[in-house]
Protein backbone atom coordinates (compact mmCIF):
# COMPACT_ATOMS: atom_id res chain seq x y z
CA UNK A 1 0.00 0.00 0.00
CA UNK A 2 1.42 3.97 -0.57
CA UNK A 3 3.08 5.50 2.15
CA UNK A 4 0.17 8.50 1.42
CA UNK A 5 -2.53 6.03 1.46
CA UNK A 6 -1.10 4.45 4.82
CA UNK A 7 -1.11 7.80 6.12
CA UNK A 8 -4.51 8.86 5.54
CA UNK A 9 -6.25 5.58 6.58
CA UNK A 10 -3.83 5.78 9.76
CA UNK A 11 -5.90 9.12 9.72
CA UNK A 12 -9.27 8.41 9.68
CA UNK A 13 -8.88 5.77 12.03
CA UNK A 14 -7.79 8.54 14.69
CA UNK A 15 -10.94 10.42 14.09
CA UNK A 16 -13.98 10.11 17.36
CA UNK A 17 -16.74 8.39 15.66
CA UNK A 18 -18.70 11.13 15.96
CA UNK A 19 -16.52 14.18 14.93
CA UNK A 20 -18.26 17.36 16.37
CA UNK A 21 -20.30 19.27 13.38
CA UNK A 22 -19.84 22.70 12.26
CA UNK A 23 -22.45 24.04 14.74
CA UNK A 24 -21.25 22.76 17.35
CA UNK A 25 -17.95 24.30 16.64
CA UNK A 26 -18.70 27.49 16.37
CA UNK A 27 -21.26 27.52 19.46
CA UNK A 28 -19.99 25.28 22.26
CA UNK A 29 -18.45 28.41 23.94
CA UNK A 30 -19.22 26.50 27.94
CA UNK A 31 -18.27 29.38 29.97
CA UNK A 32 -20.78 31.73 32.55
CA UNK A 33 -22.69 33.96 29.90
CA UNK A 34 -21.88 31.10 27.41
CA UNK A 35 -23.47 28.35 25.27
CA UNK A 36 -22.70 24.78 25.83
CA UNK A 37 -23.73 22.39 23.09
CA UNK A 38 -24.66 18.72 24.29
CA UNK A 39 -24.67 15.63 22.44
CA UNK A 40 -28.19 13.69 22.23
CA UNK A 41 -27.52 10.74 20.81
CA UNK A 42 -28.98 9.74 16.71
CA UNK A 43 -32.62 9.03 18.10
CA UNK A 44 -35.25 9.02 15.46
CA UNK A 45 -37.35 11.95 17.00
CA UNK A 46 -35.44 14.86 19.33
CA UNK A 47 -35.35 14.02 22.86
CA UNK A 48 -36.97 16.77 25.13
CA UNK A 49 -34.21 19.12 27.61
CA UNK A 50 -34.33 21.15 30.21
CA UNK A 51 -32.07 23.68 31.62
CA UNK A 52 -32.72 25.23 35.18
CA UNK A 53 -36.34 24.19 34.95
CA UNK A 54 -36.54 25.48 31.28
CA UNK A 55 -36.69 24.27 27.43
CA UNK A 56 -33.57 23.85 25.85
CA UNK A 57 -32.78 24.18 22.15
CA UNK A 58 -32.26 21.01 20.09
CA UNK A 59 -31.38 20.35 16.30
CA UNK A 60 -30.18 17.57 14.37
CA UNK A 61 -26.39 18.47 13.45
CA UNK A 62 -25.31 17.58 10.13
CA UNK A 63 -28.42 15.39 9.83
CA UNK A 64 -26.83 12.63 11.88
CA UNK A 65 -27.33 13.29 15.80
CA UNK A 66 -29.07 15.31 17.86
CA UNK A 67 -27.64 18.43 20.34
CA UNK A 68 -28.83 20.37 22.59
CA UNK A 69 -27.80 24.27 22.71
CA UNK A 70 -28.05 25.58 26.14
CA UNK A 71 -27.50 29.07 27.26
CA UNK A 72 -25.36 29.62 30.52
CA UNK A 73 -26.39 32.38 32.57
CA UNK A 74 -23.12 34.85 33.60
CA UNK A 75 -24.50 33.91 37.58
CA UNK A 76 -23.33 30.24 36.74
CA UNK A 77 -20.11 29.47 38.57
CA UNK A 78 -17.43 27.30 36.50
CA UNK A 79 -18.12 23.41 37.54
CA UNK A 80 -20.36 20.78 36.90
CA UNK A 81 -24.21 21.61 35.50
CA UNK A 82 -27.05 19.61 34.51
CA UNK A 83 -29.47 19.41 31.90
CA UNK A 84 -32.51 17.02 31.52
CA UNK A 85 -32.94 14.78 28.79
CA UNK A 86 -36.56 13.04 28.53
CA UNK A 87 -36.46 13.21 32.16
CA UNK A 88 -32.90 12.05 33.07
CA UNK A 89 -30.11 14.07 34.25
CA UNK A 90 -26.76 14.57 32.02
CA UNK A 91 -24.15 16.33 32.91
CA UNK A 92 -21.95 19.04 31.00
CA UNK A 93 -18.82 21.51 32.70
CA UNK A 94 -18.62 25.11 32.75
CA UNK A 95 -15.05 26.70 32.51
CA UNK A 96 -14.22 29.76 34.09
CA UNK A 97 -14.01 32.82 32.08
CA UNK A 98 -12.47 36.78 33.20
CA UNK A 99 -14.66 39.78 32.85
CA UNK A 100 -13.21 42.86 32.70
CA UNK A 101 -14.64 46.18 34.48
CA UNK A 102 -16.42 49.30 32.61
CA UNK A 103 -16.39 53.10 34.14
CA UNK A 104 -19.63 54.97 32.52
CA UNK A 105 -20.68 58.87 33.85
CA UNK A 106 -23.92 59.79 33.04
CA UNK A 107 -25.31 63.44 33.47
CA UNK A 108 -29.07 62.22 34.68
CA UNK A 109 -28.58 60.62 37.92
CA UNK A 110 -32.39 59.31 37.67
CA UNK A 111 -30.48 56.54 35.19
CA UNK A 112 -28.63 55.54 38.40
CA UNK A 113 -31.02 55.88 41.03
CA UNK A 114 -33.97 56.37 39.46
CA UNK A 115 -36.90 58.04 41.85
CA UNK A 116 -39.95 56.24 42.99
CA UNK A 117 -42.26 56.84 40.30
CA UNK A 118 -39.38 55.38 37.90
CA UNK A 119 -39.10 52.52 39.86
CA UNK A 120 -42.58 51.60 39.28
CA UNK A 121 -42.48 51.98 35.44
CA UNK A 122 -38.98 50.06 35.86
CA UNK A 123 -40.93 47.10 37.04
CA UNK A 124 -43.78 46.96 35.23
CA UNK A 125 -41.50 47.03 32.59
CA UNK A 126 -38.74 44.63 33.76
CA UNK A 127 -42.14 42.39 33.72
CA UNK A 128 -42.75 42.71 30.17
CA UNK A 129 -39.64 42.31 28.87
CA UNK A 130 -39.23 39.05 31.37
CA UNK A 131 -42.22 37.60 29.31
CA UNK A 132 -41.10 38.20 26.21
CA UNK A 133 -37.27 36.15 26.83
CA UNK A 134 -39.27 33.17 28.51
CA UNK A 135 -41.23 32.78 25.15
CA UNK A 136 -40.44 28.97 23.66
CA UNK A 137 -41.88 28.81 19.85
CA UNK A 138 -41.68 25.36 18.21
CA UNK A 139 -39.87 26.19 15.11
CA UNK A 140 -35.98 25.38 14.89
CA UNK A 141 -34.17 28.61 14.11
CA UNK A 142 -33.35 29.39 10.19
CA UNK A 143 -29.46 29.71 10.78
CA UNK A 144 -27.37 29.48 13.96
CA UNK A 145 -24.43 31.45 12.27
CA UNK A 146 -25.75 35.38 12.66
CA UNK A 147 -24.97 38.20 10.72
CA UNK A 148 -23.90 41.38 12.54
CA UNK A 149 -27.20 42.96 12.63
CA UNK A 150 -25.05 46.44 11.52
CA UNK A 151 -21.59 46.85 10.11
CA UNK A 152 -19.50 49.19 12.41
CA UNK A 153 -16.83 48.01 15.26
CA UNK A 154 -17.73 46.88 18.72
CA UNK A 155 -17.72 49.16 21.34
CA UNK A 156 -18.28 47.38 24.60
CA UNK A 157 -18.11 43.63 25.00
CA UNK A 158 -20.49 41.54 26.15
CA UNK A 159 -20.24 40.66 30.49
CA UNK A 160 -18.38 43.84 31.59
CA UNK A 161 -18.64 43.87 35.54
CA UNK A 162 -20.57 47.92 35.01
CA UNK A 163 -20.30 51.05 37.36
CA UNK A 164 -22.13 53.85 36.32
CA UNK A 165 -21.30 57.24 38.23
CA UNK A 166 -19.26 54.65 40.30
CA UNK A 167 -21.68 52.78 41.32
CA UNK A 168 -21.95 49.04 40.28
CA UNK A 169 -25.02 47.87 38.68
CA UNK A 170 -25.82 44.69 36.65
CA UNK A 171 -23.02 43.44 34.01
CA UNK A 172 -23.68 44.23 30.67
CA UNK A 173 -25.90 42.36 28.66
CA UNK A 174 -25.11 42.00 25.45
CA UNK A 175 -22.97 43.66 22.42
CA UNK A 176 -22.72 46.97 21.44
CA UNK A 177 -21.63 48.05 18.23
CA UNK A 178 -20.48 52.08 17.67
CA UNK A 179 -22.02 53.04 14.83
CA UNK A 180 -24.08 56.76 13.43
CA UNK A 181 -27.68 57.31 14.96
CA UNK A 182 -29.31 56.31 12.13
CA UNK A 183 -27.69 53.33 10.59
CA UNK A 184 -30.22 50.83 9.42
CA UNK A 185 -30.24 47.76 11.95
CA UNK A 186 -31.20 44.50 10.13
CA UNK A 187 -32.05 41.22 12.07
CA UNK A 188 -29.68 38.69 11.78
CA UNK A 189 -31.64 35.83 11.25
CA UNK A 190 -35.31 35.67 10.27
CA UNK A 191 -37.69 35.98 13.42
CA UNK A 192 -40.72 36.92 14.82
CA UNK A 193 -41.57 40.13 16.10
CA UNK A 194 -43.06 39.50 19.86
CA UNK A 195 -42.49 42.97 21.58
CA UNK A 196 -41.72 46.99 20.94
CA UNK A 197 -42.02 49.51 23.55
CA UNK A 198 -40.51 52.64 25.06
CA UNK A 199 -38.49 51.58 28.14
CA UNK A 200 -36.97 53.72 30.71
CA UNK A 201 -33.40 52.14 30.71
CA UNK A 202 -33.46 50.26 26.80
CA UNK A 203 -35.06 53.43 25.19
CA UNK A 204 -36.79 52.30 21.67
CA UNK A 205 -36.40 48.02 21.74
CA UNK A 206 -37.39 45.37 19.46
CA UNK A 207 -37.42 42.05 20.62
CA UNK A 208 -37.15 39.13 17.91
CA UNK A 209 -37.85 35.28 18.29
CA UNK A 210 -35.99 33.51 16.00
CA UNK A 211 -37.55 30.26 17.38
CA UNK A 212 -37.14 27.45 20.50
CA UNK A 213 -35.83 30.50 23.16
CA UNK A 214 -33.88 32.23 20.74
CA UNK A 215 -34.07 35.93 21.34
CA UNK A 216 -32.33 38.44 19.82
CA UNK A 217 -33.21 42.17 21.80
CA UNK A 218 -32.02 45.57 20.17
CA UNK A 219 -32.54 48.51 22.13
CA UNK A 220 -31.50 52.68 22.04
CA UNK A 221 -33.35 52.90 18.70
CA UNK A 222 -34.03 56.01 17.33
CA UNK A 223 -36.64 54.60 14.90
CA UNK A 224 -38.49 51.22 15.49
CA UNK A 225 -39.94 49.91 11.92
CA UNK A 226 -41.37 46.82 12.54
CA UNK A 227 -44.60 46.14 14.87
CA UNK A 228 -45.48 42.75 16.96
CA UNK A 229 -46.54 40.17 14.92
CA UNK A 230 -44.28 41.24 11.77
CA UNK A 231 -42.36 38.14 10.72
CA UNK A 232 -38.45 39.11 9.67
CA UNK A 233 -36.59 37.53 6.46
CA UNK A 234 -32.65 37.77 7.47
CA UNK A 235 -31.30 40.87 6.93
CA UNK A 236 -34.80 42.78 7.07
CA UNK A 237 -34.62 46.36 8.80
CA UNK A 238 -35.83 46.38 11.87
CA UNK A 239 -35.34 49.84 13.29
CA UNK A 240 -32.76 52.69 13.26
CA UNK A 241 -29.51 53.03 15.84
CA UNK A 242 -30.10 55.93 18.07
CA UNK A 243 -29.36 56.99 21.77
CA UNK A 244 -32.80 56.51 23.47
CA UNK A 245 -32.80 55.16 27.32
CA UNK A 246 -29.58 54.92 28.95
CA UNK A 247 -27.23 55.61 26.49
CA UNK A 248 -24.08 58.13 26.01
CA UNK A 249 -24.23 58.78 22.85
CA UNK A 250 -25.69 56.81 19.39
CA UNK A 251 -24.80 53.40 19.46
CA UNK A 252 -26.88 49.59 19.00
CA UNK A 253 -26.92 47.11 22.52
CA UNK A 254 -27.70 43.53 20.67
CA UNK A 255 -28.79 40.83 23.14
CA UNK A 256 -28.71 37.23 22.65
CA UNK A 257 -31.25 34.86 24.85
CA UNK A 258 -31.42 31.09 24.98
CA UNK A 259 -33.42 29.41 27.53
CA UNK A 260 -33.97 33.11 29.13
CA UNK A 261 -30.38 33.57 30.07
CA UNK A 262 -28.54 35.80 28.34
CA UNK A 263 -25.42 35.11 26.48
CA UNK A 264 -22.54 36.45 24.77
CA UNK A 265 -23.51 37.16 21.26
CA UNK A 266 -20.28 36.76 19.35
CA UNK A 267 -20.11 33.60 19.86
CA UNK A 268 -23.23 33.37 16.93
CA UNK A 269 -21.21 35.69 14.85
CA UNK A 270 -18.20 33.50 15.13
CA UNK A 271 -16.11 36.65 17.02
CA UNK A 272 -15.91 35.20 20.13
CA UNK A 273 -12.68 35.53 22.53
CA UNK A 274 -11.77 33.42 24.96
Amino acid sequence: MPRVTVLLFSLVLTLPAHAEGFITRLLNKPVPGGVAVVALGGGATPPQVRYQSKPALVIREDGQRWIAIVGIPLTVKPGAQQVEVDGSPRSFQVEHREYRAQHITLKNKRQVNPNPTDLKRIEHELNEQTRAYRQFSPQQPSNLLFDKPVDGPLSSPFGLRRFFNGEERNPHSGLDFAVPAGTPIKSPAAGKVILTGNYFFNGNTVFVDHGQGLISMFCHLSQIGVKVGDELDRGAVLGKVGSTGRATGPHLHWNVSLNDARVDPSIFIGAFKP
